[in-house]
């Protein structure tokens, strides 16, 4: 069986479980106590295919007004030309670091993470050769490295954490892997995905 089979089987094995998720930050989005519609957004969680597969991801420009030099996967906004949220995820990986569309396979798509600034993200799964020559896009991404896909789903790598933001507790996991801080949204996507492909929840 390919990486490609073992992850889709997994992925439809785990949505037809019942499985308790992260679905959202502390707070829903709100101005002046109203509740605001979420943007969609979408990012590609890009999985090597090989022996020991990885996990691209990106460190944002240090430059970016929202969030600069924080690690995340490929991905944003949707754009009115997007067909869907695969379309979308691999439009903004394309651009972020010139990883070729017809090169994905996609194996379908994971929970939705709403967050607390508002935005409704939709990862998408995906396997990609290893090795590709992939290149930063400058005005945006910083670097991209692969980090080990077992490293960044064992439940033993995270941690939860909280911190007081803007008044309100807000929680958050946190892996640390070299000396890569992957925290925030991208931290609790991994969360997800690792316990909708069978791993064990982690202790409190």
């Amino acid at each position: 069986m390919t990486l490609a089979q073992r992850l889709r089987a997994a992925l439809i094995d785990g949505h037809a479980r019942d499985i308790g998720l992260d679905v959202s930050d502390t707070r829903d989005p709100r101005i002046d106590g109203a509740q605001i519609a979420l943007a969609p957004a979408a990012v590609l969680v890009a999985v090597t295919d090989r022996p020991e597969p990885g996990l691209i991801l990106t460190q944002r420009s240090a430059f970016l007004r929202k969030h600069p030099g924080q690690i995340a996967f490929p991905g944003g906004r949707m754009d009115p030309e997007d067909a869907d949220e695969i379309a979308a995820a691999l439009r903004e990986a394309q651009e972020e670091i010139a990883l070729p569309p017809d090169r994905v396979e996609v194996i379908g798509m994971s929970d939705r993470y709403h967050t607390f600034t508002g935005f409704d993200i939709v990862p998408v799964l995906g396997v990609v050769p290893p090795d590709l020559p992939l290149h930063a896009q400058e005005s945006e991404v910083e670097s991209w490295f692969e980090l080990p896909l077992a490293f960044a789903l064992a439940p033993a790598n995270r941690v939860r954490k909280s911190i007081v933001f803007e008044g309100a507790e807000r929680h958050f996991y946190e892996i640390q892997w070299q000396d890569r801080r992957i925290w925030g949204v991208t931290a609790a996507i991994l969360a997800n995905l690792s316990r909708r492909l069978g791993h064990d929840h982690e202790t409190a």
